[in-house]
């Protein structure tokens, strides 16, 4: 008997299948057709997406070869091609053709629009945060002997967190700012620590036992 009982109930199951089949198998198609177009237009996607990078790369390697030449052309080019990546890029390789941009300028005595570049970058909220901080870094070194302590510091302060990455060189940064404000006892503080600090790179360690001996540790 448990024979038949089996038997009947896989004829309903089948029966029911059957049904369904009829009643949704063409949204089932259907979805089956979406599927396999957005697996396609996915893969097409990153195919081309890997072009795109792989050109964008090679604008911003001929950019910094055009930078090394002591040539105004080169300076130029390099400028052009920056901007290319800059406009073209994805966020990296934005910041990345900002920050060179930055350093050009300001080597060429463009100081302001150096500032404003590195300013621009700390600012990007789609820019990776390790070079937002490298950008607010650098905005703060590239004055640090002649901008607004005050602006200098609470620029620093994020970057002194435990976890930053950029924590020795910004602690490097505040130890200079202390002396040119003359709190060298301040100053002493954070270089002793930063000439002990092995996390710090080699270096920090060595300007920081250099300073202490200037200022007489």
């Amino acid at each position: 008997m448990s024979d038949i009982f089996a038997e009947v109930d896989e004829d309903l199951r089948a029966d029911r299948a059957q049904k369904m089949l009829k009643k949704y198998g063409g949204l089932l198609a259907g979805a089956a057709v979406v599927v396999v177009l957005g697996v396609g237009a996915w893969q097409a996607w990153r195919s081309y997406d890997a072009r795109e990078t792989a050109r964008v790369a090679g604008i911003f390697l001929e950019a910094s070869r055009a930078a090394a030449s002591k040539e105004a052309a080169g300076r130029d080019l390099a400028l052009a091609e920056l901007a290319k990546v800059a406009s073209e890029g994805s966020a990296s390789y934005r910041s990345l053709a900002r920050l060179r941009e930055a350093s050009l300028r300001f080597d060429a005595g463009e100081r302001d629009a150096a500032l404003a570049l590195f300013d621009k970058v700390a600012a990007d909220s789609g820019a990776d945060p390790l070079l937002r901080d490298y950008a607010a870094l650098q905005f703060v070194w590239h004055q640090i002997d002649t901008g607004a302590p005050a602006t200098l510091r609470a620029r620093l302060a994020p970057l002194t967190a435990p976890d930053n990455a950029w924590r020795p060189l910004a602690e490097e940064a505040q130890a200079l700012l202390d002396i040119r404000e003359g709190r060298k006892d301040a100053a002493r503080d954070t270089l002793k620590r930063l000439s002990q600090d092995q996390a710090a790179p080699d270096g920090v360690r060595g300007r920081a036992g250099g300073l202490l001996e200037r200022l007489g540790n």
